[in-house]
C-alpha cells in the first residue's frame, strides 16, 4: 500500500478535529448555504438557476456557476496527487470523465486509500486563481494554467468510501478507519442492526451496520442509504467497554453468535440517498 500523505494547509479555515466527528458532519448530501462553517443543512436556496440536489463531482464540473461558495458532498477516485495539500479527484466510472482539484484544508493529514476505492470530499467550492490561493493555503507548487479559473473543492473532511463487499472482502485494510459506506439495505436484523448489500463484488458479503449513535433512527429493506462510521471486528467485550449498550443478554447473545470477528461499521451517522 503506497502511503501518500496529504498534510493539512495552514489558512484561516477552522480545523475539527476528531476523524469521526468529521465524518459526521461531511456527509448531509442536500445542497448547503452555510459555508463559513461547513454545516450542511438539509435546505435548498431558490436560484434563478435550480441549484443541483446531492450533486455530483460532474456537476462540480460542468454546473459550477451554480455551486460556487457552497458546500458540497462528492465521490470519486483520488486522481494525481499534485503536493501535499492538493490533489485532483475523477469519477472513472466515466470514460474521460472530470478531473476537480481538492485542496486540504481539514487540518488533519489524509492518506490516499488503496487503488479503486473512492474517497467522499466535503467542501466549499470555489474558483482557482492561483494568486490568492498560494497566498490563503500556503501551496507548494506552481499551478499549471489548466486550473486557473477552474472549480476547486476546498477540503473540510475527506475520508474513504469503499462498497459495501470492498469492507468484508478486506476488512483488515479498513480496520478503526472512519468510512462513508453507500448502499442498499439489505436486511434490517432489529431495531439499530441492519446489513448493507455488498453489491454483486466478488469474495465480498454483506456488511452488518451497528447504530449505537442514533438508535431510535430506523431504515427500511431496499432503502438506500450512506453510512458514516468506524470499521472495526465484532467483539463484544470491546464495544461494551467504548460504548454504552442497551441490549438486553438475549439480543447479545443472538448478535454475539451471528457476528463475531467478522467486520462491523459501528455508525455515527445515517443519511438517506436517492435510489440508482
Amino acid at each position: 500500500m503506497q502511503h501518500n500523505f496529504l498534510t493539512p494547509i495552514n489558512s484561516s479555515v477552522k480545523t475539527r478535529t476528531g476523524a469521526i466527528a468529521l465524518a459526521l458532519m461531511a456527509f448531509v448530501l442536500p445542497a448547503c448555504t452555510d459555508t463559513k462553517t461547513g454545516t450542511n443543512p438539509d435546505t435548498s436556496e431558490t436560484t434563478p438557476a435550480a441549484t443541483p440536489s446531492n450533486p455530483t463531482l460532474e456537476d462540480v464540473a460542468n454546473k459550477s456557476d451554480q455551486l460556487f461558495g457552497q458546500t458540497v458532498t462528492v465521490r470519486g477516485n483520488p486522481d494525481k496527487k499534485i503536493d501535499n495539500t492538493s490533489f485532483t479527484v475523477t469519477n472513472k466510472d466515466f470514460f474521460g470523465g472530470d478531473k476537480i482539484l481538492v485542496v486540504n484544508a481539514t487540518g488533519q493529514p489524509f492518506v490516499f486509500p488503496e487503488e479503486g476505492t473512492e474517497i467522499q470530499v466535503t467542501g466549499e467550492v470555489r474558483q482557482f486563481n492561483a494568486f490568492d490561493f498560494k497566498k490563503e493555503y500556503n501551496l507548494d507548487w506552481k499551478p499549471a494554467e489548466n486550473y486557473d479559473k477552474q472549480p476547486t473543492i476546498v477540503a473540510k473532511s475527506m475520508v474513504p468510501a469503499p462498497a459495501p463487499g470492498e469492507v468484508t472482502s478486506s476488512p483488515n485494510k479498513f480496520y478503526s478507519k472512519t468510512v462513508a459506506v453507500e448502499g442498499d439495505v439489505a436486511e434490517v436484523v432489529n431495531n439499530g442492526t441492519f446489513t448493507l448489500d455488498e453489491d454483486k463484488l466478488v469474495g465480498g458479503s454483506n456488511l452488518t451496520v451497528i447504530n449505537l449513535a442514533e438508535p431510535e433512527k430506523t431504515v427500511a429493506k431496499d432503502e438506500r442509504v450512506v453510512v458514516t462510521g468506524e470499521v472495526r471486528p465484532f467483539v463484544l467485550a470491546d464495544l461494551e467497554k467504548d460504548y454504552k449498550l442497551t441490549w438486553d443478554e438475549g439480543l447479545k447473545k443472538e448478535i454475539e453468535t451471528q457476528y463475531k470477528d467478522k467486520p462491523v461499521l459501528i455508525a455515527t451517522g445515517i443519511y438517506p440517498m436517492p435510489k440508482k
